[in-house]
């Protein structure tokens, strides 16, 4: 008998064993989690974060998928998926509220429609808010940190917490989500009253610059590399010959050098082996060091990069 499941299924039906999480990453690789959990509220999500605590379970808190990478054996814990069910929009005069779980795009169209400017640049991130909130992800010269204004979260005992945007400590593609153990549930967004047709148009302009420019046909966790300072990481690697250079399946892409692809069959192995050895390389021609953007989850062989 699996008691830790009999009492997640009394905080929600939402409980898998043994779900392959290449179903669940935008990488399309990755091994089992033992357990796989989707709350429908945030009182079943604090509540699944209160049993993991009392019983010793690893947790690890999934939105997208789409900055992940989880081993080739999986996960040995409860992957939490912060889904549509925790992803309700609302709009308040200037303000926007999303549902960690909302993904970007389902609220860059909200925006849009209700004309509100200023969230254009994540209209073709594919994640969700919390998601976007852990990294501060941003894109075409915009981020989240330039519009939120505030978050709600909860802590790792499960309590539910404000946090107002200097709280949130935002920097580069980070912020103190991940230090503090937070889990975001809502956040709240301030943005400009706009024309819906300039808004639209934008929100399309970016969007053809992305079919363009990056490797969209493949998939991948997005830009694998965080830019170092000084520099940007998909010309460096460019630079040191590495476009098109393959561990099995896993490949530099031939259209945009600073995304890491799967082009079929790639596995977990492969993808950092190969990050490994552009590192290596990089590092050797250029002597700066790439760090990882994509997060890493599950037992690898050898966890640096």
């Amino acid at each position: 008998m699996d008691l830790f499941i009999d009492r997640l299924k009394e905080i929600t039906e939402q409980v898998l064993k043994d779900e392959p999480m290449k179903k669940h990453t935008s990488f399309q690789v990755g091994g089992p989690a033992d357990y796989f959990v989707t709350p429908e509220d945030k009182k079943q999500l604090a509540a699944v974060i209160r049993l993991c605590r009392e019983m010793e379970k690893p947790y690890f808190i999934l939105g997208n998928g789409s900055n992940l990478l989880v081993s080739d054996s999986g996960y040995r814990g409860a992957v939490i998926h912060v889904g549509k069910s925790l992803g309700q929009i609302r709009g308040e005069e200037n303000r926007i509220v999303a549902g960690a779980g909302a993904m970007l795009s389902r609220v860059a169209a909200f925006a849009c429609d209700v004309g509100l400017a200023g969230f254009e640049f994540a209209s073709g991130i594919p994640g969700t808010v919390g998601g976007a909130m852990v990294m501060n992800a941003g894109a075409y010269g915009g981020e989240m940190a330039q519009v939120v204004q505030s978050a709600s979260v909860l802590t790792k005992e499960g309590e539910e917490k404000r946090l107002s945007l200097s709280d949130l400590q935002m920097g580069y593609r980070k912020s103190c989500i991940l230090p503090m153990e937070y889990i975001v549930t809502e956040v709240e967004l301030l943005l400009t009253p706009g024309e819906k047709e300039s808004i639209r148009a934008r929100m399309d302009e970016l969007m053809a610059r992305r079919k363009e420019k990056q490797p969209l046909e493949f998939p991948s966790a997005g830009s694998t590399f965080k830019r170092p300072e000084g520099y940007f990481a998909g010309k460096l690697i460019m630079d040191a010959g590495l476009r098109g250079f393959c561990v099995g399946g896993a490949c530099v892409s031939e259209k945009h050098c600073g995304f890491v692809v799967n082009k079929g069959g790639a596995t977990a192995a492969d993808i950092l082996e190969l990050c490994r050895r552009i590192k290596g390389i990089v590092r050797e021609k250029f002597g700066v060091t790439l760090e990882m953007e994509v997060r890493l989850l599950g037992d690898f062989l050898d966890n640096t990069v």
